[in-house]
Formats: C-alpha cells, sequence, structure tokens
C-alpha cells in the first residue's frame, strides 16, 4: 500500500499495535544483536545493578515501535528516517513478559519533499517508554 500525501491529514491517527515481548524473544533479539548483557536475560544481574527485573534491549523496543509505521505504510523502505529517545526500560517479567502498547499519528506533511512525519507513542504499564519518537515516510 502506497501512502498518498493529499489523502493525509495532520493529526490522522493510525492503527494502533501492541507486542508481547517475553524472555524468549530477549533471548532471540540478543543472538541476532550480539548484545549479551545480562540485563536482559538474568534477573540476579538486573536486580543487582538497581534493575526492578530484566529489561527490554533499548534498540528491540525502539524496533517494534515502528512496526505501527511499517504496518500501515506496507513496506519498509517506504521509511526514510526513524529516530527515538529512550525514556523509560521495559521490564519483562517471568513468565508473563509485557506489553508495549504503540500507537501514531500523522505529526507533519511536507508537499515539496513528499514525506510525512509520524509521531510514535510507545507505553509499556501505562507510561511513555520512548521520547520523541518520530519516523518520516515517503508518500506518492
Amino acid at each position: 500500500m502506497s501512502i498518498v500525501l493529499g489523502q493525509l491529514t495532520i493529526g490522522e491517527v493510525l492503527p494502533a499495535v501492541s507486542v508481547h515481548l517475553d524472555r524468549a524473544a530477549l533471548v532471540r533479539y540478543a543472538g541476532a544483536s550480539g548484545d549479551f548483557n545480562p540485563i536482559h536475560w538474568n534477573a540476579r544481574v538486573a536486580t543487582a545493578v538497581g534493575l526492578p527485573d530484566v529489561i527490554a534491549h533499548g534498540m528491540l523496543t525502539m524496533a517494534q515501535a515502528v512496526t505501527v509505521v511499517t504496518r500501515w505504510t506496507g513496506d519498509p523502505a517506504d521509511v526514510l528516517e526513524y529516530g527515538v529517545r529512550f525514556t523509560r526500560p521495559v521490564v519483562v517479567a517471568d513468565p508473563d513478559g509485557a506489553e508495549l502498547e504503540i500507537s501514531a499519528m500523522v505529526g507533519a506533511l511536507d508537499a515539496d519533499a513528499r514525506t510525512a512525519r509520524i509521531d510514535i507513542t510507545a507505553t509499556f504499564d501505562g507510561k511513555t517508554v520512548l521520547g520523541k519518537a518520530r519516523a518520516v515516510v515517503r508518500c506518492r
């Protein structure tokens, strides 16, 4: 699906996405990324450094958050820019895991560049975990 610039309005809400993260997902991500920091899989180490429990990798959280945009565009290649600030960890309890709630809306339109800025909100346990999460997507 291509996004048509003339059919978008600022403030338009994208379909929300919910992502479940569990310890198995963290282990798979560690293997794929090479980030085996034990705070992402060992509760004893995580609590010893002051964390409430094992936390999700920030880059995993970031990657999951942009799915609200890629599902909407239908093509990850339409995402031209993407950035976030990490504001709060996602605690992944065992065995229940964590639910990441992701929403987004059209934040700005650029007719000259034929792009739309999408503002993303990712929350865990009712609190925002990413700040200034924004993606710029190509429009036709």
